[in-house]
């Protein structure tokens, strides 16, 4: 049986007519450009017959973003905890599930498999160009290198002698140089109880090279990270102090002009190719390049973890959310 639920809820930005739909196991959710429509499974449910209304400018912001009669579709929903997604030459789509250690694969025909076991406790994840998985291996606090035939490389273990936090997430600039953020997040599979350095900090590691350096060390807890297709622009976000950042890059790496982009923090982050950044946390937000709030992607989910573009036309959005993986379908590229 489906029910139908019509609500008008007044916002400052404007009245927003919100048609929800029930009905057991069906597992999409629908936009359109007037009307946002949620299908919400059984087990999403736990406001009964309240529908959940949502801003205007998420209806028409982000209309021009996201396919005329896309759906938000749920992949699966049978992890503890989904991040890292990043995406291969062919637009396979890979990500993390942290708790259960393993590395899934969600290939452009649809399909879900397991790349990995036993994957380090692996986070965030990215591609470099020779086709190797670079992930933040947050087991032994470690940064791998994982083959396409699935053979380990430990990058980094520590900065001058001293065990990293645990690498959070990750982006590769054009030359090879690894950005890396480095918060802390107590885990039940360590056996220490605290840091074992000061501070909670930004790296970068040139290609080649097997140390890392600090490039910001002002920063309460840095988590997300991703960088403009041309190089010269870093996004990071310090979740600790609900604020995200944009860096201009130099030519050996090191970092300048740090600008607050916005006052809000993020997990994951993505760009596409029109410059919008989607950061993640409660649904998917966006904004676009001048850091103006176009909408929010809203998700079933208590958090989304991340958010990557893949597919063969790497038009896919990716969500990773707390148990479940969703996908979008958009108007717009993702970068690389």
């Amino acid at each position: 049986m489906i029910r139908t639920v019509f609500v008008i809820s007044a916002f400052i930005s404007g009245i927003v007519p919100v048609t929800m739909q029930q009905q057991q196991g069906n597992q999409a959710y629908s936009f359109n450009s007037s009307v946002w429509s949620n299908k919400f499974p059984k087990h999403a449910q736990n406001f009964g017959d309240t529908a959940m209304a949502f801003r205007t400018d998420t209806i028409v912001n982000l209309s021009a973003l996201i396919r005329s009669g896309a759906t938000l579709r749920k992949v699966s929903d049978q992890f503890r905890f989904t991040e890292g997604p990043a995406a291969d030459k062919k637009g396979n789509i890979f990500f993390t599930d942290q708790p259960n250690d393993k590395i899934w694969k969600y290939d452009t025909e649809g399909n879900l498999s397991v790349f990995m076991d036993k994957s380090g406790r692996a986070n965030g994840l990215y591609f470099d160009r020779q086709g190797n998985l670079i992930a933040c291996a947050d087991e032994n606090s470690e940064l791998w290198s994982i083959s396409p035939d699935k053979k380990v490389t430990i990058l980094l273990k520590n900065f001058n002698g001293i065990r990293f936090n645990g690498p959070n997430d990750l982006w590769i600039d054009r030359k090879g140089g690894i950005y890396f953020t480095d918060p802390y997040y107590q885990r039940d599979y360590w056996e220490r109880k605290k840091p074992d350095m000061d501070g909670r900090k930004l790296y970068y590691v040139a290609a080649g090279k097997s140390e890392a350096v600090v490039v910001d060390d002002n920063l309460v807890q840095p988590n997300g990270i991703i960088g403009s297709p041309d190089g010269n622009s870093l996004f990071v976000a310090d979740i600790g102090d609900s604020k995200t950042y944009k860096y201009q890059i130099n030519k050996d790496g090191s970092l300048f002009n740090r600008q607050l982009f916005v006052s809000q923090g993020s997990d994951g982050m993505t760009l596409d190719s029109k410059g919008n950044l989607y950061i993640t946390g409660k649904g998917v937000t966006v904004y676009d390049p001048s850091g103006n709030r176009l909408g929010n992607i809203p998700v079933p989910s208590n958090w989304v973890g991340n958010v990557c573009f893949g597919g063969k036309d790497r038009k896919t959005l990716f969500i990773t959310a707390s148990e479940s993986v969703y996908t979008l379908q958009m108007q717009v590229k993702g970068v690389r």
